[in-house]
């Protein structure tokens, strides 16, 4: 069964002073170590010691504020994606009105990409906004490569950022070879999961595990945006 995790259930506990974190997708919420995300909630100036685990790739992603990380280029915006590659160590430090991060990581990527090593090193910056938006070919929601193998120099993981303007939906589809999710950036919507309706808001998960029926649709007033990411990178759909 699909996983969703919302936005008030997210718990967010402080580790530091200034920065409390909540846990989104971990082994004990969905069951496998495929990925993790974590939110991360920073107030102004709060500095936070980032370094992944042996073996784990990931990227950051500003939700909201204002924040600086080592190896990124300038300051985050929610314009840009950082791809965080294998033995990345760094500080995440917030701005005046301080801010909220996204974090996903890919624990021991070389079983998804058994050339991981080869990802460019360095924390690599990217504008998904200044990607070419992509019609699909089965609807009329609208979407952005955030991550590719040309972007990322790895193929364990692909992403996209997805918009479905009002009264539009997808139709019900599965994949093969991968697991995703999507995290909801602004709007609401529809999940249809095996049949069955769930509304999604700001700030809430969907976790699909392969082969699991899922469809969207949007019947707001507003576009309904998330983002979704595929480990690993290669599937069918």
């Amino acid at each position: 069964m699909p996983v969703i995790v919302r936005a008030a259930e997210q718990i967010a506990e402080e580790v530091e002073p200034g920065c409390r974190i909540a846990s989104l997708l971990n082994p004990t919420s969905i069951g496998n170590d495929q990925i993790e995300l974590t939110r991360f909630v920073l107030d102004a100036g709060a500095v936070y010691d980032l370094s992944l685990v042996a073996g784990a790739i990931g990227w950051l992603q500003l939700l909201s504020g204002s924040a600086e990380a080592d190896g990124a280029d300038g300051v985050l915006t929610m314009d840009l994606i950082v791809y965080l590659p294998l033995g990345h160590a760094g500080r995440i430090t917030a701005g005046a009105g301080g801010a909220e991060v996204l974090l996903a990581t890919v624990p021991d990527a070389a079983r998804f990409d058994p050339d991981i090593a080869s990802m460019p090193g360095g924390a690599r910056t990217v504008d998904w906004t200044r990607e070419p938006v992509l019609q699909s070919e089965h609807d009329a929601r609208k979407r952005v490569y955030m991550a590719t193998p040309g972007l990322t120099g790895t193929k364990a993981f692909k992403g996209e950022m997805i918009s479905y303007p009002p009264g539009t939906a997808a139709p019900e589809h599965h994949h093969e070879g991968a697991e995703h999710f999507q995290y909801v950036i602004a709007g609401e919507g529809t999940a249809l999961l095996d049949g069955v309706a769930h509304t999604l808001r700001a700030g809430d998960v969907l976790y699909n595990y392969e082969h699991e029926r899922h469809a969207f649709f949007n019947e707001s007033d507003g576009d309904f945006v998330f983002v979704e990411f595929f480990v690993p990178g290669a599937c069918a759909t």
